[in-house]
């Protein structure tokens, strides 16, 4: 898929900065198409129900979870893919009210999962079907850090929770963006230094494990890939930070 956008003037970079909104949308769409032809695992952010860890054995520096669940499990299979508090697991194994996944190294290090003991709750969503309905934001549960919980206020018409994030993540969260919290897709309300805040609807909250934070746990982060797709090309591919037609060129555009 391809879409081009004509510059009728390369000398005007000051048209061409003009463009940057539409060359967004531009990125975006091709995102979006790239993740299709390749079939690229996704999830919305909107938990489907919570599941309850009931064994955790250790797998050399890993470990096998067993996840008590009802609703997820219709047409689960081994091999699926599932959103566990954020971070995407694969199904080794599953019985009439369980099924199992096996955590990696990696994953313990960057996630909250080597953590978990038995019995906590977890949010839990499938993966998205091609025909579903995407209801919160992308989401491909690779976690991108840890934050720690600052503060949690309870509002007249909800909850706002205060996170505190890793500084070099700082180019990767915007005010009003998306980010997934544990597995949640949530809208940043504020944003300083290395800490945002986001407002819960009651819903969210009672249908979600946040009820059981309190400050100083740890939550898993995962940033808008989106986002993180421009920022790479904006800043990284482009050395002088600015959008020029040769750089267009280049991109297919």
């Amino acid at each position: 898929m391809y879409f081009r956008i004509r510059i009728f003037s390369s000398a005007s970079q000051k048209f061409v900065r003009s463009r940057k909104s539409q060359i967004l949308v531009q990125i975006f769409v091709k995102f979006v198409a790239l993740l299709t032809e390749m079939q690229q695992i996704m999830f919305t952010g909107l938990i489907e129900e919570l599941g309850t860890i009931k064994n955790k054995q250790p797998r050399g520096s890993g470990y096998r979870f067993t996840v008590q669940a009802k609703l997820i499990l219709d047409q689960l299979a081994t091999g699926d893919s599932v959103n566990v508090n954020g971070v995407c697991q694969t199904v080794v194994s599953r019985s009439g009210s369980t099924f199992d996944f096996e955590t990696v190294e990696e994953t313990v290090k960057k996630t909250t999962l080597g953590d978990m003991p038995t019995n906590k709750q977890v949010n839990l969503e499938r993966a998205l079907k091609a025909d579903g309905r995407l209801g919160g934001h992308f989401v491909l549960g690779h976690v991108d850090c840890t934050g720690s919980v600052l503060s949690i206020r309870q509002l007249s018409a909800g909850f706002e929770m205060e996170i505190q994030y890793p500084v070099e993540f700082a180019a990767s969260i915007v005010p009003v963006g998306s980010i997934a919290v544990d597995g949640v897709s949530l809208t940043v309300a504020e944003l300083q230094d290395t800490r945002f805040k986001v407002a819960v609807i009651p819903h969210t909250w009672k249908e979600t494990t946040f009820p059981l934070l309190k400050a100083g746990d740890k939550v898993n982060l995962e940033f808008d890939v989106l986002g993180k797709y421009v920022e790479r090309i904006l800043h990284f591919k482009s050395p002088k930070n600015t959008i020029t037609e040769s750089w267009l060129h280049e991109k297919g555009f």
